[in-house]
């Protein structure tokens, strides 16, 4: 896998407008991931389903690897994912009860 391209910055305003664009493309992947973690919650039967922690073993292993290919710090890489993981995590056993409360509702 190719490393991304890095632009030559000749000045800080640079190097912030670079951040700012990259910024907004986490951003708009993350809304794009959540959306397939919201629509997970409805295949899952139960909370350990949706915590799945041999599944987020399993995603850390992998972008720790991949950030190992592109150069990326792989502490850095782990810790982000972690921290993202729990959050939708989070947000996906929201969507199960939500879901689990329609379906057994009045």
């Amino acid at each position: 896998m190719k490393n991304p391209e890095i632009s030559i910055c000749n000045s800080l305003d640079d190097v912030r407008s670079n951040i700012d664009r990259i910024d907004r493309q986490i951003v708009a992947l993350l809304a794009e991931r959540g959306g397939y973690v919201k629509q997970a919650a409805k295949f899952k039967k139960s909370t350990d389903d949706v915590r799945a922690p041999q599944r987020v073993e399993q995603v850390i292993s992998k972008v720790v690897a991949l950030a190992g290919e592109l150069s990326a710090n792989t502490d850095i890489t782990e810790q982000v994912y972690r921290a993202m993981i729990s959050g939708f995590i989070n947000a996906e056993l929201a969507e199960h009860a939500a879901l689990q409360n329609t379906v057994g509702g009045p």
